[in-house]
């Protein structure tokens, strides 16, 4: 069988003006999961990402301690089906009708390092509207839209894939809700409960052969682990 380790990015630069930019902690904690794997001894046959920058980051600095200089590397191929969801799309969207029973919400997003707390209690209401489809607005990608979307990806990785090859993603956290969906059958919102868990460069593994794909192991961050150092164990 093969395997399609799902890598979540590094820590984003949650609160910053610029969002998809590895802080300097995401960095590291690409370079320590390259390391890790390197010491394994995880042969990577091939490598996608998709194409927001800090997920791309995440594979070059994973990857750059994982393989080196080696010249046989595989080439990182882009497909934007591994993108995250929108979120600020979907809030943008979905406040306004959720402020008069939030009031406070405008601000506490607008200033989301400092309430981080009330951002996530706020982001999880606004999730959990978007997934039931009942607050869908024109221009605003649906939650199916967006599953339809991974599932793509999935399909078209699986069509190019060889049975014994070992394949890295380097996706987001909805992502890879999307999958756990798609592969389980677990209702969009018990995977959402799952996502808010999902650490910064944690592995999912899934097996695969020809179009049949089941899961192996989700969210291990041993690598962080080892190092006790919990500053290094993220969840943006």
């Amino acid at each position: 069988m093969g395997n399609i380790y799902l890598i979540r990015h590094g820590q984003a630069s949650f609160g910053a003006d610029d969002y998809d930019v590895l802080s300097p902690i995401g960095i590291r904690q690409a370079e320590v999961l390259g390391g890790h794997l390197a010491n394994l001894g995880v042969r990577i046959d091939r490598s996608i990402s998709g194409d927001l920058r800090r997920q791309q980051h995440t594979a070059n600095a994973t990857l750059q301690q994982l393989l080196g200089d080696d010249q046989n590397a595989p080439v990182i191929e882009i497909d934007p089906a591994f993108n995250e969801f929108d979120a600020d799309a979907v809030i943008r969207a979905l406040l306004p009708d959720m402020l008069p029973e939030e009031p406070e919400a405008l601000n506490i997003l607008r200033n989301a390092a400092q309430h981080r707390a009330e951002f996530q209690r706020l982001f999880a209401k606004l999730i959990g509207r978007w997934l039931t489809g009942e607050y869908d607005t024109p221009g605003l990608q649906s939650w199916q839209g967006f599953v339809e979307q991974v599932q793509g990806g999935l399909e078209r990785l699986l069509q190019q894939a060889d049975n014994k090859q070992n394949i890295a993603v380097f996706t987001s956290g909805g992502t890879i809700t999307a999958l756990l969906h798609l592969i389980t059958g677990i209702a969009p919102a018990r995977a959402f409960e799952l996502n808010w868990q999902i650490v910064n460069t944690s592995l999912s593994c899934l097996k695969f052969r020809g179009t049949q794909v089941s899961l192996a192991s989700f969210n291990s961050h041993v690598h962080l682990q080892l190092l006790k150092a919990p500053e290094l164990i993220t969840y943006r």
